[in-house]
């Protein structure tokens, strides 16, 4: 699993970014930081903690500190790029006055509960829609209260539900004590090399098909179609970066000839590998 480092320009509180990309791409990965993620356009799948769902344009989560997630966008679905907003912001941030001051006291549960994911409603997120824009657009001190505003409408709200289960726990969590983040750690950590169902099966102490079953049912995907979507992300970051020959990324992707690569590719993306690259640069 991987440790992002966020840095903020200029040590700012706040780090507001408005992307848009031909998909989410990013692996499974925690930081420190709080992250409110608004997607303006896309369809796929949200992996946060042991939580799987489907999410779509308009979804809106917040994330607490340390909870490991990714964003994989549906290739199945035609869409021709994802829109998004995402805001972090420090785990320190107004660290003291929110523990300490009764003013902030629904901010202080707001972030509790983001420990485990907060998924917002549509309706709601659709109003709160138009204030994450103007965040966008906001500077300096001006950023900070308005996001501040933006925390205590999300700590209102009771139209939002938990993500991660009731056992979840991300302090001090070695992401090894239940069955499907254990699956998740080490797939998202060796899933460039070669996967094995008895292994993967044995880490769930589970029977070889008793374990198919189950990773079905919790990701809605075979294991060896699951591992080929994080392939092709991760073959399309090296695309998109462009240091890299179509064979090497074949290879450093986790696949052993480029004819199945370039077959998997283009099946997940639509495009060959060399198509994807000049469509992801022509604008």
């Amino acid at each position: 699993m991987m440790h992002e480092h966020i840095d903020f320009p200029g040590r700012a509180a706040v780090k507001v970014k408005w992307q848009k990309k031909p998909r989410f791409t990013y692996p499974w990965h925690f930081h420190n930081e709080y992250e409110l993620l608004f997607v303006i356009k896309g369809v796929g799948t949200s992996f946060v903690a042991d939580s799987i769902e489907q999410f779509r344009s308009g979804d809106l989560v917040l994330l607490g500190s340390n909870l490991p997630h990714f964003w994989k966008s549906d290739e199945k679905e035609n869409q021709s790029e994802v829109e998004y907003i995402v805001i972090q912001f420090s785990n320190d941030f107004f660290k003291e006055a929110i523990s300490e001051y009764p003013e902030f006291h629904l901010i202080r549960e707001l972030l509790e509960r983001s420990l485990r994911g907060i998924r917002f409603c549509p309706d709601f997120s659709e109003e709160i829609k138009r204030k994450l824009i103007s965040l966008t657009r906001r500077k300096g001190f001006e950023r900070t209260i308005l996001l501040l505003k933006i925390l205590q409408i999300l700590a209102k709200t009771n139209q939002y539900r938990l993500l991660a289960g009731e056992m979840y726990q991300t302090e001090n969590h070695d992401f090894t004590s239940d069955r499907l983040v254990k699956v998740m750690h080490y797939l998202n950590s060796s899933y460039l090399k070669k996967i094995e169902l008895e292994k993967v099966a044995g880490i769930a102490n589970l029977h070889p098909s008793a374990f198919c079953r189950f990773f079905k049912q919790k990701s809605g995907k075979s294991l060896s179609s699951f591992v080929n979507d994080m392939r092709i992300s991760y073959a399309c970051r090296l695309l998109i970066e462009g240091k890299t020959s179509v064979s090497q990324i074949c290879f450093e992707s986790g696949f052993n000839n480029l004819s199945n690569f370039n077959r998997t590719f283009k099946k997940h993306t639509g495009f060959s590998p060399s198509n994807y690259f000049k469509e992801f640069h022509k604008k």
